[in-house]
Order: structure tokens, then C-alpha cells, then sequence
């Protein structure tokens, strides 16, 4: 179990004396009544300030005293507190730097809270700190928006979902899902590609049947739902999702139950979902591509993930850890020029990209070190990729017969959208106007081969 430092500063001896009795014992409490003795110098992982550290409630020196701190460490969720609870204080409070306010008299229960959240933000920090990366999940990237991510985490995994992530392919989705089951890590977590799952196995799939439901039923089957009871239910692209689908599913958000197919009672799951999606639901609602009260109950704890091009402050760190984390390791390293060809590219794949182009440099790289050329060409290969795949004529053989050739075409107008979109999913279900499910099926009847 970490151990973790807070710093309480108020006049009034009560609220450490309190805080004492709730809090964890993993914590240690340091008290200051005298805002001059403040330890400055010394790191705590939390920090609560009250605002009026005198019997003058026109002085809010407090407001000060917290400013300083936050300014020396940065990283020290500082929680300014006080029963004088003017919008105008509280305002004052977070320019200098609190995150959060908490009023007077302390609630055992908001206490406990505040805690759990600073508690799940520091796990999910020195995970990535201390590189434990084969057993935890973790955010890797210090910039601003990475850091509002982990915090958004932090504040959300103890609460009772739903949960909506959206960001681009490669955006890191998957990570967030897990880091947000990671307070349940004893408990279950599926997850399943929505996308890849036929709509007539979705009932089946999801909650379950009984034995005799229908031909090929002959015994019973535990559904999604079940199985993840008292987990997390991770459902990826879910816009993918039918419009009849979508409306199953939200009926289970809406009272916890379900009923398997051929069974003629409801049964009960405690199962938090978690979903994701490429696009936006928000527009899919527009579109009359989704449901809006799906879109409205998942969308209770929202989390959106911005592409690789916005945090490019995230690029050297990442970069660090796709090398170490290489089995087996190739002790390679780049060069400053590569990083910063690295920065002037797009990355229309995101960190997924990011990864294998990392991955493939240092395996074909002749050199200790990546050179910028030893990147460019894999820019260059997926840009060479969708001119080839563009220009290849489409030649026709008689002999085949029309069945045949029809399926020649299919092939040949998916491919040159799919790869003329640069790969894109949601680009080239639009252009052809066919559902997520039905492009990967047919990538996958066709063979078509995604480069990377």
C-alpha cells in the first residue's frame, strides 16, 4: 500500500484532530497552526489549506499561504477549506492554485472522498514514475492535457459509471478504460470490440441464452453482462452499435437488468460499462446514426482524449517508452534532429502509430541510433501506399463469371477508398455508406492488408 504525506494548515487544532481519526492510516498528517512556519521546503502529496487563519473573516490570508505552496510544488493537490463560502473566496482559491474546495464543518464523507480521488491520482502518477509497466496499466505524458486526463481518471474510477471515452483511433482509449477499472483490480473487466460483433449474436453475446432458445442452443450460456457482474463491461466503438441494439442496451443502463434470450424472467447484474468511441456521439445523434438517450446515460462521467498532434510535449517520453519497453531490447536511441521530425508529423494514427513506426525504425535502423531518414520512409511508405493502391487498374477476366467479378469490384472500390482515406474507418464507412461492421467483415473476406 503507498504511503502518502498531508500537510494541514489552520488555526483551529480540531480539524487535524479530526482528520487524524478519518483519515486512512497509510496517511501521515504534518499540522501547522502559524502560517509562518509553513514547511515550504518539504513535499506532501496533499495539502489543506483553511482561508481565514486568523478571527478576521475579511482576511483570507490563507489564499496566500496556498499560493506559495502550490508555487514551489506543483504536483501537491492542494484542497483550500473554509465556512465562509462566498463565490467570490472560492474563485480566489483556484486562481492560486487549489484544486479542489471543501466547506466547513468537514463532512467525514466528503473527506473520505477528496481523499480517494488524491489517492487514485498519485497511484496512477507513480505507476508511470516508477516505469511499472508489465503489471499496470498507465498514461504516459506530462503535458497539460495528459495530466488533466489522469486527474479526470482519478476523480472518476470510484464512481458508478457509465463511462464515455471518445478520441481518435490510436488515441489511447483502451488505456483509460483500464486505468479507470484499476480501483477494481480484483474484480472482473471484459472488454469487446462492438464493431466485430454481428448484430443477430448481440442479445446472445450480451445477455446470454438459456438451452433451447434456438437451434445450436443446447446448453446455457452466461452473457457479458453476467460475467462482468460487480466489474467493468469495456465496450469499444461503440458506435458501431445498431439503432435496435442501442435500445437493448440502454434498457439495461436504465435499471440494471436483463433477461437472456428464451428465458421468461429478468435477472440483475451490479456491471459498470464503460464505452468508447471514434467519433462523436454527439454528431452520430445529429445524424440519426445514434440513440440520444443512450448518447445522454453514457455519456454521465465523459472523457475525451485529444490526438497526438495537440500534446506533442508527450512525444520524447513516449518515445522513451516504446524503446524500453522492446522485447528483446535493441539499445537504440535517436538522435535530437529525429525527435524533431518526429514533432512535424501529423500522426493520423496516433500513439498506435507512434509505436510501430518506433518499433520498426529500430529494427531496421543500421545504426546505434534513429536517424531522421529512418523514420521518414515509414512516413513516406503510407503516403507511397495510398498513390499505389489508387492507381492499380481494375482488370477484368471474363472467364470468372459475374458472381466472381462482382466480387473483384466490391474489392477493388473498397480497398481504394479504404486506403485513398488513409485507412480510416469512419472516413470510408461514409463514403461507401455501410456500417462499421460490414467494412471489417468484408476487409477481412477480401484480405485486405492494413499497412502500418
Amino acid at each position: 500500500m503507498l504511503k502518502f504525506k498531508l500537510l494541514v494548515v489552520d488555526d483551529d487544532d480540531l480539524i487535524p484532530a479530526n482528520l487524524r481519526v478519518i483519515l486512512p492510516k497509510n496517511w501521515q498528517i504534518v499540522e501547522v497552526s502559524d502560517p509562518t512556519q509553513v514547511p515550504y521546503d518539504d513535499f506532501f502529496n496533499a495539502a489543506f489549506f483553511d482561508m481565514h487563519l486568523s478571527n478576521n473573516i475579511e482576511n483570507a490570508e490563507g489564499i496566500e499561504v496556498l499560493k506559495n505552496y502550490k508555487a514551489k510544488h506543483p504536483s501537491t493537490e492542494c484542497v483550500a477549506i473554509s465556512g465562509h463560502l462566498s463565490l467570490e473566496l472560492m474563485e480566489s482559491c483556484l486562481q492560486a492554485g487549489a484544486n479542489r474546495f471543501l466547506a466547513k464543518p468537514l463532512s467525514k464523507g466528503e473527506v473520505l472522498n477528496t481523499i480517494e480521488k488524491i489517492e487514485n491520482l498519485w497511484t496512477i502518477r507513480q505507476a508511470t514514475l516508477k516505469n511499472n509497466w508489465q503489471d499496470t496499466p498507465i498514461w504516459i505524458g506530462q503535458s497539460p492535457q495528459s495530466e488533466s486526463i489522469r486527474r479526470k481518471i482519478a476523480d472518476f474510477s470510484s464512481e458508478k459509471g457509465p463511462f464515455l471515452i471518445e478520441g481518435e483511433t490510436g488515441s489511447g482509449k483502451e488505456v483509460v478504460a483500464h486505468l479507470l477499472h484499476s480501483s477494481k483490480v480484483a474484480l472482473p473487466m471484459i472488454a469487446v470490440n462492438t464493431a466485430g460483433l454481428p448484430d443477430t449474436l448481440f442479445e446472445s453475446e450480451f445477455f446470454g441464452h438459456v438451452k433451447g432458445a434456438f437451434t445450436g442452443a443446447d446448453q446455457n450460456k452466461m452473457g457479458l453482462i453476467e460475467m462482468a457482474h460487480e466489474g467493468d463491461l469495456f465496450l469499444d466503438e461503440i458506435e458501431a452499435l445498431s439503432l435496435t441494439n442501442q435500445a437493448k442496451l440502454l434498457r439495461f443502463l436504465e435499471n440494471g437488468e436483463f433477461r437472456p434470450v428464451g428465458a421468461k424472467e429478468n435477472k440483475k447484474a451490479s456491471t459498470r460499462i464503460i464505452a468508447a468511441s471514434n467519433i462523436s456521439l454527439e454528431q452520430l445523434v445529429k445524424e440519426g446514426k445514434f440513440r440520444e438517450d443512450l448518447m445522454y446515460r453514457l455519456n454521465t462521467f465523459h472523457i475525451q482524449i485529444p490526438p497526438l498532434r495537440q500534446r506533442s510535449e508527450d512525444l520524447e517520453e513516449l518515445i522513451q517508452f516504446f524503446l524500453q519497453k522492446q522485447s528483446p531490447k535493441r539499445n537504440k536511441t535517436l538522435l535530437p534532429e529525429t525527435i524533431n521530425t518526429i514533432k512535424n508529423y501529423s500522426f493520423p494514427g496516433n500513439v498506435r502509430e507512434l509505436k510501430r513506426i518506433i518499433e520498426q525504425a529500430s529494427l531496421t535502423s543500421p545504426l546505434p541510433f534513429i536517424r531522421p531518414q529512418d523514420v521518414e520512409i515509414y512516413f513516406q511508405k503510407k503516403q507511397d501506399d495510398t498513390k499505389t493502391t489508387d492507381s492499380v487498374p481494375f482488370l477484368i477476366d471474363l472467364t470468372k463469371g459475374l458472381d466472381e467479378l462482382n466480387k473483384d469490384f466490391e474489392k477493388h472500390i473498397v480497398q481504394s477508398v479504404f486506403f485513398e482515406n488513409e485507412q480510416d474507418i469512419e472516413k470510408t464507412c461514409a463514403v461507401l455508406k455501410i456500417s462499421r461492421s460490414t467494412l471489417y467483415k468484408k476487409i477481412k473476406d477480401y484480405k485486405i492488408e492494413i499497412s502500418t
